[in-house]
């Protein structure tokens, strides 16, 4: 028998663009065995879905639509919208530039919300994003707030837009990062800040392994007051 969603475990990781947070929370989910939720495709693929249908990126209640509408799949490193593996054009920087600005409409997050939390099922959860620790699971017994320096975040984002065969320009990355860090800061609504009860890893001079180390340590020690 599962357990109820209140009494499953789940780690937080919340930070910037382009600080790990995904690799992280994958690794580390691989190590305990259990499931993860990057809550940005989420949000990347509303994005999508939105260029594609060609809906009005202002009107805050089509893009709720369009989200509540969302024919989602994941399956390994495959991120499925209406059966295509759209993993790949999720990634653009059109894409996650635009994420970033409707991630701030109440109404879409709102529709995302339930979506999110019915991540959480046994054995446990790993939930990487920018409100996971503070909105989506407030009562998470380890939430790490996982930081790096915007010059370290726009170098590995352009390595690794690169890596993937797409065009990247160091300088304009990182113009794009500074304005997407103070929208996320700044937003109305769920804005990207730490939990009062977070745990800040810094990354900059990390390698993923080490950080993933101190992840897993966090998690040891939160066992340990359990």
């Amino acid at each position: 028998m599962s357990k109820h969603p209140a009494v499953v475990p789940v780690i937080t990781i919340d930070g910037p663009t382009a600080s790990g947070k995904g690799t992280i929370a994958h690794r580390v989910a691989q190590q305990l065995g259990w499931h993860t939720l990057d809550s940005g495709a989420l949000y990347r693929l509303t994005a999508l879905a939105v260029q594609q249908q060609g809906v009005d990126a202002f009107d805050e209640l089509a893009v709720a639509q369009v989200a509540l509408r969302l024919d989602v799949g994941f399956q390994g490193e495959q991120v499925l919208l209406s059966g295509q593996d759209v993993a790949a054009l999720i990634r653009q920087e059109s894409v996650g530039n635009l994420a970033s600005k409707v991630a701030a409409y109440a109404p879409l997050r709102q529709a995302l919300l339930e979506r999110q939390r019915a991540f959480r099922v046994a054995p446990g959860l790993v939930a990487d994003g920018r409100d996971m620790g503070t909105v989506v699971f407030p009562d998470a017994p380890l939430k790490v707030f996982l930081v790096a320096d915007v010059q370290a975040r726009a170098e590995r984002r352009c390595k690794q837009l690169k890596e993937k065969g797409f065009s990247a320009n160091l300088t304009g990355l990182l113009e794009d990062m500074r304005a997407r860090d103070e929208r996320d800061r700044n937003r109305a609504n769920a804005p990207l800040v730490a939990a009062h009860d977070a745990k800040t890893v810094d990354s900059s001079c990390l390698s993923i392994d080490e950080t993933v180390k101190q992840v897993l340590d966090l998690w040891s020690e939160a066992c340990k007051k359990v």
